[in-house]
């Protein structure tokens, strides 16, 4: 009888709430030492996952390296763009949306704009000097550079006045809200990533170097950590410890000083890159990277087999990037991680297995490469003005007309010297 009024009573369902899979757990679940890895109990398996994940991605990046400057221009835009769609959806609504069909174009329409605008202005005299030789491609260059921002500042309006148009009554919030977020994202994508294709057509040496510095970083700290991490580092990033930071920093430094010499020797990686074309480059390498003896027959005694060695001086500079790659770089992924649990999220995305998102990747990336092109143009590149500036100067900014007739003149100046 007991059976039959419980069968009748109404049941209740059970809701069960599932975690997302980028969503943090809750702190009370958790104490210190079992975040940091040596408690991991699923730390074999996440580590083989992980590892499998950058094998494939520095696979793909020798690959683009290889391949030549262009071919790693288009990673960077590639990865620009998972780095957007996954910032984009960071505060999307779908009831919102719904609501609004066509808004999520508009944030594509200003992400290429942006990427018109900045790509435009750093590549504009390298697509030039692609195209002299044809006259036809080299007026319609020139005008289309001539009018870059001008094209670019009308479709920024055309965005501008899109989203006015779109504006709906008790939606006002929200759009203005995802407006400014967007703003947001592409003056932290765009802003940074510039400097990244800024130091490829400089050399690829001095994109490769950096980025490689700050990969090495990041596994060394996974493996100090993995296996002697005790010490917690900082709260907002509780796997991270003082074990792996050490370690990783030593194992950074070493690397850049050793990376320097080997990535030195190689003109298609030291020469910069004047146009678009994807030839091979010859150049002289310049002092920077001719190999100097330094001599310590004075400082050690006479059985030691080596009294000298053989160095490129580029390896003094990457001493100083490495040590902003172990220490400060770093600090690019401490302010991800507090984002990240600002929006109650573990991860930006799930697009690297092991890894989470594409902005998980690159935070430090990022910091890195404001950091070498700064330090590039500081104390390597040429202050004064060379042969080379002024002739850009002139094919960017003159028509083939002038060109002509600044060519006879010269032609008139030399002949009476």
């Amino acid at each position: 009888m007991q059976r039959e009024n419980n069968s009748a009573a109404p049941s209740t369902p059970r809701l069960r709430h599932r975690r997302r899979s980028n969503e943090i757990p809750s702190e009370a679940s958790k104490e210190n030492g079992e975040r940091l890895l040596v408690n991991d109990r699923n730390k074999y398996r996440s580590m083989l996952i992980r590892a499998y994940s950058s094998l494939w991605m520095i696979g793909g990046f020798v690959l683009a390296i290889y391949l030549g400057h262009l071919c790693i221009w288009a990673m960077v835009v590639i990865i620009q763009i998972f780095m957007a769609k996954e910032l984009f959806s960071l505060l999307r609504k779908t009831h919102e949306d719904t609501r609004l069909p066509g808004f999520r174009l508009l944030n594509w329409h200003f992400f290429f704009t942006a990427m018109l605008f900045v790509y435009g202005r750093i590549l504009n005299q390298r697509l030039v000097n692609t195209v002299t030789s044809d006259r036809v491609l080299y007026k319609l260059v020139s005008y289309l550079n001539k009018y870059h921002m001008v094209i670019c500042y009308s479709l920024y309006i055309t965005g501008f006045m899109w989203f006015i148009l779109t504006l709906k009554k008790k939606m006002y919030k929200y759009q203005f809200g995802q407006y400014a977020w967007t703003h947001m994202i592409l003056i932290v994508v765009f802003t940074q990533s510039a400097f990244t294709v800024a130091n490829i057509f400089e050399g690829i040496f001095w994109f490769l170097l950096p980025a490689s510095l700050i990969v090495i970083n990041d596994i060394a700290a996974y493996i100090f950590g993995f296996f002697f991490g005790k010490t917690p580092l900082i709260k907002l990033s509780p796997k991270k410890t003082w074990e792996g930071f050490i370690g990783a920093s030593v194992a950074t430094m070493i690397s850049a000083f050793l990376l320097a010499n080997v990535l030195g020797r190689f003109q298609w990686l030291t020469c910069p890159r004047k146009d678009l074309s994807t030839g091979w480059l010859y150049c002289d390498p310049g002092p920077l990277f001719k190999p100097e003896v330094l001599d310590f027959s004075g400082w050690l005694p006479q059985w030691f087999p080596w009294k000298e060695i053989t160095v490129l001086p580029v390896q003094w500079h990457a001493l100083c990037i490495g040590l902003f790659a172990s220490i400060i770089a770093p600090f690019g992924g401490f302010f991800a991680s507090g984002f990240k649990r600002a929006f109650k999220i573990k991860d930006f995305g799930d697009s690297i297995p092991g890894h989470g998102g594409m902005t998980d990747r690159m935070d430090c990336q990022m910091v890195m490469a404001v950091f070498a092109y700064i330090y590039h143009q500081s104390f390597i590149a040429t202050q004064s003005v060379s042969f080379d500036m002024i002739l850009d100067q002139i094919l960017m900014n003159l028509s083939f007309e002038e060109q002509l007739d600044l060519y006879h003149k010269l032609g008139q100046v030399l002949h009476q010297e």
